[in-house]
């Protein structure tokens, strides 16, 4: 088969998935777009701003977040970040990096009793700690991780 067919095929197929579960009600435009994020806590400066922003101030320690995440990174644009929480009724889950400009790297918001497992890859400008926040139950709850930079991947 011709390959620039086959990717068309492709596309056309993904696109027609995505239509159909938009009518379906599966899928709404809000989710899809993202329409619903945080600006202030996203553009914060600062560690404590942005954890202020995710009303996450006075978040406990815990043994049930792991973090995988390599101890050394020889590139900070591209750093593999795997987060698992235990905590029963995970509702979210944030990842912030202390000592970034922007340091609110995401909060995903899980529905519906989802697993709380986030895999993801985030840019790190220099050697820091890598903090995350699990919001379950209306208790917030963190744990962190230092990983070190060896190029940076903010421009650095």
């Amino acid at each position: 088969m011709n390959p620039l067919r086959r990717t068309f095929l492709k596309g056309a197929g993904a696109t027609g998935a995505v239509a159909v579960a938009l009518s379906a009600g599966l899928l709404t435009p809000g989710q899809v777009l993202a329409n619903e994020w945080n600006k202030a806590a996203f553009d914060a400066h600062g560690i404590i701003d942005a954890l202020k922003g995710i009303n996450a101030g006075g978040a406990v320690e815990s043994k049930d977040i792991a973090i995988k995440a390599p101890d050394i990174a020889e590139n900070g644009a591209v750093v593999p970040v795997e987060i698992s929480s235990k905590i029963p009724g995970t509702e979210s889950i944030a990842i912030v990096v202390e000592k970034n400009d922007r340091p609110l790297i995401a909060v995903f918001n899980l529905l519906n009793g989802a697993d709380g497992f986030v895999s993801t890859r985030i840019k790190m400008a220099q050697t820091s700690d890598v903090k995350v926040i699990v919001k379950a139950g209306g208790k917030m709850y963190t744990a962190k991780k230092e990983v070190k930079v060896t190029i940076g991947g903010c421009g650095g």
